[in-house]
């Protein structure tokens, strides 16, 4: 966020607007002029849902989250300028107290898909509940900054107030979640606390005891098929296009549940869905075989930006009931080992067909400005290595090797351990195996097995002493071009902490402490080239330390379905803010 946007809030005027928010016309292409309604936009899913629960649910893709997570929020990022302008808020936050109190009049006339109104309370009783550890929200880390609370004030039914406990440069993005009705969850939540909310919209509810804020809500859901969303009545009645027709113009939002990537592929060419994230050099070649053939009728742009993600292997630090194994994991020699036996470039040749990046850090590499800084101040990459990586492995004990190849300690005990990714997911499948030939080349036995994406996850946020895995390989997504670091990543004791999350939540190393430390430095810096310098101190001790692999991170190509419209222009298309507002797709 750039200093002058807190400038611009704290001088604007605040008087209120029932006006609706507008969706500029130049977000768009190709304008829906004839005001074509009604239809369905078909998407999908590699994974089943695991709840319908927003205060529980931590998938990337989530039936929470594309009910309202994108669509109902205070302020929204502008692709054209990256400022938050103003949407569910009445006008410009008013800033004062040194740019950390900010008071928000909500605007008018917003009501939940039930017909209830939305106020102030709607927003006090989310934050109380994803504030409450009991509950176990994945946004819980979001609304603290370095252990104290971001605090929310009702002033009345349409004004809040939020008080930071220093200046944060993402202080919009976190005042931006969605609000959940009071009149649902606040009632349970005084009955019955965390355990009453935990067990709330769990995938047996009926889709019509489901409310939303934002543009859809659960029409239908069958496990393992498909999930249908319907467009939320009420939404269109404060959100307009540029010519003041409501939004969404469609009428459906559906989810195809697929085994894996290639059957995601399979649907789209054979026109069943109107988009595919490609990732391979095989899926364009495919995609544009159908499109040459005539077969499919498609849009099709390849390399349009670095994806804003990144695949990576993290080592379970909180073992306790293996000591070896936990010894090995903490070692920084162990860990350095791995990164120089992770055949980056064969990653992206065979897995991602060439297209791709080499990652090392937790900045994705669509991020340019931050990782550029980062490597100017010095941070280090540990490269494709296997004689590096052998030698740092023999620093450890590990110097002979058995009948089999594989590498023992002076006792005889084999180097190994179990390393795991979510099934169905081709790409990180690949990236697994070739993370375990390389590892055999240098004697390092590496037990790898795909398993169910939730198990996966409950696996990597277990806390303890004792959680239950060796070895993750998976990715995450999302973040902000303002401050490119997770909130729930890298500062100790957060939820996504995925190396070390003991019950008690301490950091085990200086680095760790050092990076925390960072971490609020910068998210408090409002200056951008002061707050990039913080960064790339905080990329140097990230590389040194390495508690997380990081492996490649893919690009971001576009496909779409030429039957839907809407779609951003060209120079608004990247891996931050996708191909379209879907608010803005229509059928042709």
């Amino acid at each position: 966020m750039k200093k002058a946007l807190f400038l611009a809030l704290a001088m604007a005027a605040t008087t209120s607007m029932a006006a609706p928010f507008v969706y500029p016309a130049a977000w768009t292409a190709e304008q829906n002029t004839a005001n074509k309604r009604g239809g369905e936009y078909r998407d999908y899913t590699l994974s089943d849902f695991k709840t319908f629960n927003p205060f529980t649910s931590a998938e990337a893709t989530s039936i929470p989250g594309r009910m309202a997570d994108t669509s109902a929020t205070l302020f929204t990022q502008d692709p054209r300028t990256n400022e938050f302008i103003p949407k569910m808020a009445d006008g410009p936050a008013v800033v004062s107290n040194n740019n950390k109190r900010f008071v928000v009049k909500i605007r008018p006339g917003m009501k939940f898909s039930d017909g209830q109104p939305i106020t102030a309370d709607d927003w006090i009783t989310t934050w109380k509940i994803h504030t409450d550890d009991k509950v176990g929200s994945n946004s819980y880390d979001t609304f603290f900054i370095n252990d104290k609370p971001v605090t929310i004030k009702k002033i009345n039914d349409m004004t809040l107030q939020f008080d930071f406990p220093t200046q944060s440069s993402t202080a919009l993005s976190i005042m931006s979640f969605a609000p959940w009705p009071d009149h649902v969850f606040g009632k349970a939540y005084k009955a019955g606390g965390a355990e009453a909310i935990k067990k709330m919209w769990g995938l047996g509810t009926k889709p019509s005891e489901i409310v939303s804020a934002g543009m859809w809500v659960l029409d239908s859901y069958k496990a393992g098929e498909r999930a249908v969303l319907k467009a939320n009545k009420f939404y269109g009645d404060w959100n307009k296009d540029s010519k003041g027709n409501a939004i969404p113009y469609l009428n459906t939002y559906s989810y195809r549940i697929v085994p894996d990537l290639n059957a995601g592929l399979a649907a789209y060419l054979a026109g069943q869905l109107d988009n595919f994230g490609a990732s391979k050099a095989d899926d364009l070649a495919q995609i544009k075989k159908a499109i040459d053939a005539g077969n499919l009728k498609a849009f099709l742009k390849a390399n349009v930006s670095p994806q804003a993600t990144s695949s990576w292997i993290t080592f379970n630090w909180n073992k306790s009931g293996d000591p070896a194994k936990q010894a090995l994991f903490r070692d920084v020699r162990f860990r350095r080992a791995m990164s120089h036996i992770a055949n980056r470039d064969a990653m992206i040749k065979l897995a991602l067909g060439g297209l791709g990046s080499e990652v090392y850090f937790s900045v994705y590499p669509i991020f340019k400005d931050q990782t550029d800084a980062g490597l100017k101040a010095g941070a280090p990459e540990y490269k494709y290595d296997l004689a590096q990586a052998s030698k740092l492995l023999a620093q450890i004990g590990y110097k002979k090797k058995n009948a089999d190849g594989y590498l023992v300690d002076s006792k005889g005990k084999v180097l190994e351990f179990n390393l795991s990714t979510n099934a169905g997911n081709t790409v990180r499948e690949q990236l697994g195996q070739i993370f375990r030939d390389e590892a055999k080349k240098v004697g390092v036995k590496v037990n790898f097995t795909p398993i169910d994406f939730n198990t996966l996850v409950g696996q990597l946020t277990a806390k303890g002493e004792n959680r239950p895995f060796d070895a993750i390989l998976l990715g995450l997504s999302g973040g902000t071009n303002i401050w490119p670091f997770g909130v729930n990543v890298v500062p100790c004791g957060t939820n996504l902490h995925s190396y070390n999350n003991p019950t008690d939540g301490k950091c085990l190393t200086s680095q760790e402490q050092l990076m925390t430390k960072e971490y609020y430095q910068g998210d408090a810096e409002l200056n951008t080239a002061k707050r990039l310098a913080i960064g790339a101190q905080l990329m140097k001790n990230e590389g040194e330390l390495q508690p997380v692999i990081y492996l490649v991170g893919t690009n971001y190509h576009v496909t779409y379905n030429t039957r839907v419209g809407g779609q951003y222009p060209d120079n608004l298309m990247d891996a931050y803010y996708g191909s379209r507002d879907i608010g803005l797709t229509f059928i042709k």
